[in-house]
């Protein structure tokens, strides 16, 4: 290299294409900080890139089915608490029927009781009209082979199956107490019918336990492919800080010899004095 030829200046150019390679490393170091993120472009890392977006599908599909867990497990609650309130009902419905089964009660009392009975009837019927979640009716025995996707693959999916719990599917809807035979009689089916409440909310209590396992399984692989992603993507801050300080040192050196090399021609105007 020769100072002497000037009208190709070498090493300025040489110093002009390191400065930019250095330049490029600050702004790549800078973007890296702000974003907090190693890869921001596919050219950062094609591969990791492709691999990343990848993972990161998967996350939020898990995700949502996460969600959807939880949307499981309020549909269920909301069932739970109906047939809760209707085994209330029955046990209600129980005690007097058993009251009008005693004979110390008068025909007049014991249609009081009747009375009673068919308004209690009448509200649990009220009860699984009002049970719905989004518009759907969860309890009048149309919720069946319900389906929640549950994971990220079509297969994974929970099926849930809600019991009638309407009068006429629990043989309360025609409670007869008006003497003592038809009031036992009236006995036996409350008492079939709070057995088969019980089943129905038993199921419901079987559905929520597997759910709560879904969700414990689904935070768990939530978190580890964020983990995984974030190896793969996230900037290391104590390292690209460390690599955008020693960029931004030799960017400094690098305008000087910049600087030097355009100057340096100038040495030969001593040659005309």
């Amino acid at each position: 290299m020769s100072f002497t030829r000037i009208n190709a200046n070498i090493a300025a150019m040489q110093s002009y294409n390191e400065l930019m390679g250095v330049n490029r490393l600050v702004g790549r170091g800078l973007l890296r900080l702000s974003s907090g993120k190693r890869i921001n472009t596919v050219g950062d890392d094609p591969a990791g890139f492709s691999l990343a977006r990848s993972i990161e599908s998967r996350r939020r599909s898990l995700s949502q089915a996460l969600d959807n867990v939880g949307t499981a497990k309020n549909v269920l609650s909301i069932a739970e608490g109906s047939y809760l309130a209707i085994a209330g009902i029955l046990q209600v419905i129980k005690e007097k029927t058993v009251q009008a089964a005693d004979d110390s009660y008068n025909s007049d009392q014991k249609e009081a009781i009747q009375g009673q009975i068919d308004a209690l009837v009448q509200e649990i019927d009220e009860i699984v009209d009002e049970t719905e979640f989004q518009g759907t009716k969860l309890i009048d025995g149309s919720f069946t082979a319900a389906v929640f996707q549950t994971g990220a693959s079509a297969g994974d999916i929970f099926g849930v199956n809600l019991s009638n719990a309407d009068s006429a599917q629990l043989n309360v809807d025609a409670l007869e107490v008006s003497d003592a035979t038809a009031a036992s009689l009236a006995m036996s089916n409350v008492d079939a019918a709070i057995n088969t409440l019980n089943q129905a909310a038993q199921g419901v209590g079987e559905y929520m336990i597997r759910l709560d396992n879904k969700e414990n399984t689904l935070s768990v692989a939530v978190t580890n492919i964020e983990s995984t992603r974030s190896r793969i993507e996230d900037a290391d801050f104590a390292e690209e800080q460390m690599n955008l300080i020693r960029a931004q040192i030799v960017q400094q050196t690098g305008f000087a010899s910049f600087a030097q090399a355009n100057a340096a021609p100038q040495l030969v105007l001593s040659l005309f004095r």
